[in-house]
């Protein structure tokens, strides 16, 4: 078991998902990568991720459905949103359900970065 904070990134582009891997490996993260909402969904250990990267368009479920689907299922895990194809009410959605931010692609990696320190402290309070 490893402490270093976990980032679980969920991206249908396996180009963003490796880049992303990289960059958060580099770092100092652990880094566990999906290739699809479904897979990400049937492994169900969402509770391991202190920081949880979806991209908000991918095929069968979405990022958002994801979302929907952790909340009502109970489970509080920071998320950032990724998104080559966002809008405002769609921002305003994943927003007002709790994500921490919503990055459009491509995006700087300094606020990447912070914005997923900003989900590690957030998963850190709440499992204090």
């Amino acid at each position: 078991m490893t402490d270093k904070p976990r980032v679980v990134v969920v991206d249908d582009d396996d180009s963003v998902r490796r880049a992303l891997e990289r960059l958060l490996r580099s770092v100092g993260y652990d880094v566990e990568l999906f290739g699809s909402s479904r897979a990400f969904v049937e492994r169900g250990e969402y509770e391991r991720a202190d920081c949880l990267v979806l991209d908000v368009r991918m095929p069968g479920q979405s990022g958002l459905d994801v979302q929907r689907l952790l909340i009502s299922a109970g489970h509080d895990v920071p998320i950032i949103f990724i998104t080559g194809h966002g809008d405002i009410p769609m921002a305003a959605q994943a927003l007002k359900a709790g994500a921490v931010d919503i990055l459009a692609k491509p995006f700087d990696d300094g606020i990447f970065l912070k914005a997923v320190e900003q989900c590690v402290a957030k998963s850190r309070r709440r499992r204090a």
